[in-house]
């Protein structure tokens, strides 16, 4: 409740190899399926997907940490945003050239593949060229 008082909301971040972050925080913004969306404290309740993109998180009026996630979930209370990513790591971290080089191989499988293979291939393509973006909007 403290933190609710001085305007902080919980925010935690889980991906399946580790608790990414864990803190109270002014405001975090988070590529939603439907479109990002903030949360503030007091935030009506919502369970969200999480489209491949970047978690911003807000402290003191200013973006303190860029979060690349590859996917997930989100849900809302008005003390608490837990995202469970299916990937998550710092924007900085993003090894352009890796990223690019494995873009083209996906972007090959992606033009032999059929059925579930195809669905499973289209998705990697989306969260390579989401990484791109964020490393982009980095520099």
């Amino acid at each position: 409740m403290a933190d609710e008082q001085q305007g902080k909301v919980q925010f935690e971040l889980v991906s399946p190899e580790r608790l990414v972050l864990s803190s109270a925080v002014d405001m975090v913004v988070v590529p939603g399926a439907e479109g990002n969306f903030g949360v503030l404290p007091r935030h009506s309740l919502l369970i969200s997907t999480v489209r491949p993109g970047v978690i911003d998180v807000y402290n003191g009026g200013a973006i303190t940490d860029r979060i690349f996630v590859a996917g997930g979930f989100a849900e809302v209370t008005p003390e608490r945003c837990t995202v469970l990513a299916d990937e998550a790591l710092p924007v900085e971290k993003i090894d352009r050239a890796q990223v690019e080089a494995q873009l083209g191989d996906l972007r090959e499988k992606l033009s032999d593949a059929s059925g579930t293979a195809r669905s499973d291939a289209e998705k990697a393509v989306a969260v390579a060229e989401a990484k791109l973006v964020a490393s982009a909007a980095s520099n």
